[in-house]
């Protein structure tokens, strides 16, 4: 399956919050990404919140960007990433 990184900005900062609230909308982020197939890895966010940036399975581009317009998320860019282990040449 093809890996995606994508970049988002958040204007007003990156709002989910480590609480029950947060969790249940990150559920529901992760409900409408597996109707489509798509899979959320991991993302790592900027110390200031602005920016966030995911690592996503799914079948191209173009289903990544219609799941998050779905899921409310904003995008900046997509790009299709592959692993690259630092071990790999050891």
């Amino acid at each position: 399956m093809p890996r995606f990184m994508v970049q988002s900005t958040y204007a007003q900062g990156f709002d989910i919050i480590p609480n029950e609230q947060g969790a249940r909308r990150l559920q529901t982020l992760i409900s409408g990404n597996v109707e489509h197939g798509v899979t959320w890895l991991h993302s790592y966010v900027t110390r200031d919140r602005s920016r966030a940036f995911y690592l996503y399975e799914g079948p191209d581009a173009a289903t990544i960007r219609a799941v998050a317009a779905a899921n409310g998320q904003p995008v900046d860019q997509i790009t299709e990433v592959r692993a690259l282990d630092p071990y790999f040449y050891y």
